[in-house]
């Protein structure tokens, strides 16, 4: 037989080598747009916990204040309370802590459903994100 009617061993290798390639392709995108996802809400979770520690470090003490104290102290209550009102109507919930009299520390944790590597056994992708505000008075360090 010659030519068509005698088939060689290679034959369809191509096509496997296409539909494994092809697989392998789809699961790398698959881990991209996933990872992708994970930073946008650890992005979002860090720019939250921001906003939500200034909205706490904004709330002054004012009983100190008006008596006459040179320094301004964050009254703790109400730095807690604005910080989860912040969060709150933000539509997340995160952890608020108070160190010291003007520093408030405000930790967010973001949960996404996964699109591809819920494949795999990974349904959710978190991110958790803390950040730091600090009530400042006035005009500190050296001026030009």
């Amino acid at each position: 037989m010659t030519g068509r009617g005698i088939l060689r061993r290679d034959d369809g290798t191509l096509t496997l080598f296409t539909a494994i390639a092809a697989i392998g392709l789809l699961a790398a995108l698959g881990f991209v747009v996933d990872a992708g996802q994970k930073l946008q809400a650890g992005q979002q979770a860090r720019a939250i916990a921001e906003e939500a520690a200034r909205a706490g470090a904004g709330q002054v003490n004012r009983s100190a204040a008006y008596a006459g104290g040179r320094r301004l102290v964050t009254d703790p209550a109400a730095a807690v309370t604005a910080a989860q009102a912040y969060l709150s109507h933000s539509g997340h919930t995160g952890t608020v802590t108070v160190t010291g009299d003007q520093t408030i520390q405000v930790t967010v944790t973001i949960s996404e459903p996964a699109v591809f590597t819920t494949i795999i056994g990974i349904s959710h992708l978190s991110a958790t994100q803390t950040a730091t505000a600090n009530l400042v008075q006035g005009i500190t360090g050296q001026q030009p």
